[in-house]
């Protein structure tokens, strides 16, 4: 097999840290590890088996950047807090992960769409006046709505629209796909759709373990991340770059394997640079595994960190067999692919967002 060829190092990782993890299945439902604040300031995260951004333009980050904060103030997310959002540097996200174009307002298209994502975790559940889990079902419902626009009956239409009037992170998703509407084809903004929807059902999900108090197995966990992951910003690859992924190859089983695959991977990785910012009752693959195997935090870490980094070369090997056997667009996307977990990885690793920042 040829192996997947990159434009600049494969990535960091040794096969040490492939540490294996406990064959047998706890028989009682995992508890939350107990806080360990003392632990929390030293954990170390080893380094992650993934490329390194193919480009890192500044200048061009800098200028999404700003136009990203601009936009998020029209639409009245993030209020009260534009220079925190402004610091994250999310303009800088899609820069790295979309090295194939310099456009930035092709970048922005998809930086809009991305931060009204995120705005859906900031908003409603981990931050906002209210983050009662037992709202983020209607509250999805109403996304949903505007994601795939609802056609009411006229007399009742007016009670939806005061609705999207009234809550930021709803205009922020119409204004969001609008603006993908001027660049993607009609097939491109159903996927994204698809994506969106799929991304609400694991919110729900994450919603139930909140509100009973209920703490996921592992398996679960993982099964979750299939659903909550970043899929919506990678199906956008091939829009932001200028073509269209043949829909019968988006389709296949082949590369939608890869692709969920990828997507777990590298919301893994978020995971680990996530932990110093997030409560230490938050589930991630870390607290998950230290609750059911009755481990250190920190030895949990280095197992999530196994688990990524096996999930990444299966997704190297396989991205090389699809890269031959493929169209030119598909060799296009699974590189693309590739680059935008580099370009993921570079930021997590130096945002303020997770590393110590406002």
């Amino acid at each position: 097999m040829t192996r997947f060829a990159l434009a600049g190092p494969t990535g960091l990782g040794t096969s040490s840290l492939r540490l294996a993890l406990a064959a047998d299945a706890q028989d009682a439902a995992p508890q939350p590890p107990p806080a360990a604040s003392a632990e929390s300031a030293s954990l170390h995260v080893p380094p992650l088996y993934c490329p390194d951004a193919e480009r890192d333009d500044a200048a061009l980050g800098e200028e999404v950047n700003r136009r990203l904060v601009e936009w998020a103030a029209e639409v009245g997310i993030f209020q009260g807090r534009l220079e925190r959002l402004r610091s994250h540097n999310f303009g800088r996200l899609f820069m790295l992960a979309h090295p194939g174009c310099d456009d930035p307002e092709r970048l922005l298209v998809a930086a809009r769409c991305g931060l009204a994502e995120w705005s859906v975790d900031d908003h409603w559940v981990d931050e906002g006046e209210n983050t009662d889990p037992q709202l983020l079902g209607a509250r999805l419902a109403m996304a949903h709505a505007v994601v795939d626009p609802v056609r009411l009956p006229p007399a009742y239409m007016a009670n939806f629209e005061k609705v999207v009037q009234d809550e930021p992170v709803l205009r922020a998703f119409r204004s969001a796909l609008g603006h993908l509407g001027t660049i993607a084809s009609p097939t491109q903004v159903a996927r994204l759709r698809h994506e969106l929807a799929v991304m609400f059902v694991g919110y729900g999900q994450e919603a139930e373990w909140r509100a009973s108090g209920r703490w996921p197995a592992v398996w679960e966990y993982l099964l979750h991340r299939y659903e909550n992951a970043f899929y919506p910003c990678m199906v956008l690859i091939d829009p932001v770059d200028g073509y269209e992924l043949p829909a019968h190859e988006f389709a296949d089983p082949r590369v939608r394997r890869v692709y969920l695959y990828a997507g777990v991977a590298n919301v893994l990785l978020n995971d680990l640079y996530s932990m110093h910012k997030e409560d230490p009752a938050d589930t991630n693959l870390p607290t998950v595994i230290a609750a059911e195997e009755k481990c250190s935090l920190q030895e949990a870490i280095y197992r999530a960190a196994a688990i990524h980094d096996e999930m990444m070369h299966t997704v190297e090997a396989e991205c090389a067999v699809l890269a031959e056997i493929g169209s030119p667009q598909l060799s296009r996307y699974v590189k693309g692919l590739w680059n935008w977990m580099g370009g993921s990885k570079e930021w997590h690793a130096t945002s303020p967002r997770y590393n110590g920042g406002s």
